[in-house]
């Protein structure tokens, strides 16, 4: 780009600025509207095969955006806007003062272990506050870390990863791996699924390169460091740095664990870990100006004393007591609202207008103020009424509020199947939409028990066998996204010549399962 290009009519680069990355590149610049310093991150966008540009990517990458910019947290870099700009996405952030994490591990060997703890304990904040929101980091490594020169720490891209992931409202994306191999997870080499643990797994790689000074597994090439990652046990820090605190090295050694069941349940459970670690930082000169005052510090510190994880240290306060129903003649102090057909078509236009526009979240408050008046006036079986809930748990599913989500399709299947019975097509349906929203929030033992008895079901229905067919696909990926390479090399097995048979050799998704299956048989 040249000198004093804008983009959008009000963003103006500095042609100085421009920074490559692993997903684009990186511009500092000026906001002329609101006066104020900006970054804009450019992706390019794939073409397909006949020279158009791929809109489902871009329609992903504006969803993920969305869901970043509501994360709302000082751990991440506000979201000022995205859009496209000839042939690439763009998104435009709040402008970081800083450097890397990568660079700070080049510059200061050892990084003191106070240090290490104080990075990676506030990185565990904000993954708390993501996957609270089912939003998952995949691409978590020192270069997407930045520390400030206050000592806090922004954790940059999220959402990026996820853009760029093919079929994101799947439960798991079609086998690709997306991310950065010396730091993936071993269910993200292997199959391409992602969950919370795997951004625990992550993390754990690089507080071992922080303590240590090397990612112990990299390696010549991108395929050998995610073999390494799947096959090789990991070297315990104190063998590399003995002055390692045994308990860190332990917690070190939990988030490395191969299978995701076996690492650390949550993010706040490492925080818990790391916070003991993080009393008496020594200096930093060059990275952290300790003069400085730092006024986020300064706002939290007249605060009562916390639990170390963020919980209150005051216990939650138990539930309301029920209220005694009122007799007949007494006045009721709030009146029932009324609530008529117009009103439901008025939520259902304008809510579906806000979707055609990408805008869910705005979408799922329309819809819920008239789910619940609603139900109540009419019924929760009523025609009118399913068609609202249906449409309310879709939005809530598309802007990635998958905890929200999960009952509502659990309700609707149960309704319909009360009404049309349980082999219903929309039951099904729903069924298969609750397991999604399970997956997708890192519920994954859950989602493969209500996989598998959707899948007996199905069978016992006569559904259409191309459905049983990805079902038993997406369950293969499942498993190996929770550490099971057994029971998926055995659904893998059983599935490939059914699905060879049924769709042919050329198939994309028989070419996947084969690799994943020649890699699983290797490992024997």
């Amino acid at each position: 780009m040249t000198r004093r290009t804008t983009i959008a009519g009000r963003y103006e680069l500095d042609p100085t600025s421009r920074r490559r990355g692993g997903m684009g590149e990186v511009w500092f610049g000026y906001d002329k509207r609101l006066d104020r310093p900006i970054a804009i991150k450019f992706i390019r966008i794939d073409r397909l095969s006949d020279g158009r540009a791929d809109d489902e990517l871009t329609r992903r990458f504006v969803r993920e955006s969305r869901i970043t910019a509501r994360m709302n947290h000082p751990g991440v870099p506000v979201v000022y806007d995205c859009g496209t700009h000839e042939d690439k996405l763009y998104l435009v952030m709040q402008q970081i003062e800083g450097c890397s994490v990568s660079d700070l591990i080049a510059e200061v060997e050892p990084l003191p272990v106070p240090w290490a703890a104080a990075i990676a304990a506030q990185v565990c904040s904000v993954l708390a506050a993501a996957h609270a929101n089912s939003l998952v980091h995949r691409d978590l490594k020192p270069s997407n870390l930045m520390i400030c020169p206050d000592g806090s720490v922004k954790v940059l891209d999220f959402g990026v990863a996820a853009a760029l992931t093919p079929d994101a409202t799947k439960i798991t994306a079609t086998g690709t791996a997306i991310g950065t191999p010396e730091y993936m997870a071993p269910e993200q080499a292997l199959s391409g699924t992602t969950s919370p643990q795997s951004d625990l797994y992550s993390l754990g790689v690089v507080l071992d390169e922080m303590l240590t000074g090397r990612n112990q597994f990299s390696a010549p090439t991108p395929l050998a460091s995610m073999r390494r990652h799947l096959d090789a046990p990991p070297t315990p820090p104190r063998k590399r740095r003995p002055d390692v605190p045994e308990e860190l090295e332990r917690l070190v050694l939990w988030l490395l664990e191969k299978t995701p069941d076996r690492r650390p349940p949550d993010a706040a459970t490492v925080y818990d870990h790391l916070v003991g670690f993080c009393r008496e930082l020594p200096p930093l000169p060059g990275f952290v100006d300790q003069s400085r005052r730092s006024p986020a510090r300064m706002y939290t510190s007249v605060l009562p004393p916390l639990a170390a994880s963020g919980r209150s240290a005051v216990e939650t306060p138990p539930p309301p007591r029920p209220v005694p129903p009122r007799s007949r003649t007494a006045e009721p102090t709030t009146p029932t609202p009324s609530i008529g057909r117009t009103d439901i078509e008025l939520a259902m236009q304008e809510a579906k207008d806000l979707k055609g526009e990408a805008r869910f979240s705005q979408a799922a408050e329309v819809l819920a103020r008239v789910v619940e008046p609603a139900t109540r006036a009419f019924g929760a079986h009523d025609a009118g009424v399913i068609d609202l809930r249906i449409e309310y748990a879709d939005v809530l599913f598309l802007g990635g509020d998958y905890r929200r989500a999960a009952p509502e399709f659990r309700r609707l299947a149960e309704d319909l199947a009360e009404r049309e019975g349980p082999d219903d097509s929309l039951v099904l349906r729903f069924r298969l939409m609750e397991a999604n929203c399970h997956a997708a929030a890192g519920e994954t033992s859950l989602a493969l028990t209500q996989l598998t008895g959707l899948l007996e079901d199905e069978k016992r229905y006569g559904v259409d066998e191309d459905r049983i067919l990805e079902l038993r696909r997406q369950i293969g990926l499942l498993q190996l996204g929770s550490g099971d390479r057994a029971g998926a090399a055995r659904t893998f097995r059983e599935l490939l010549p059914d699905l060879e048979r049924r769709s042919g050799p050329d198939n994309p998704n028989l070419h996947r399962v084969k690799e994943i299956l020649d890699g699983l048989e290797g490992e024997g």
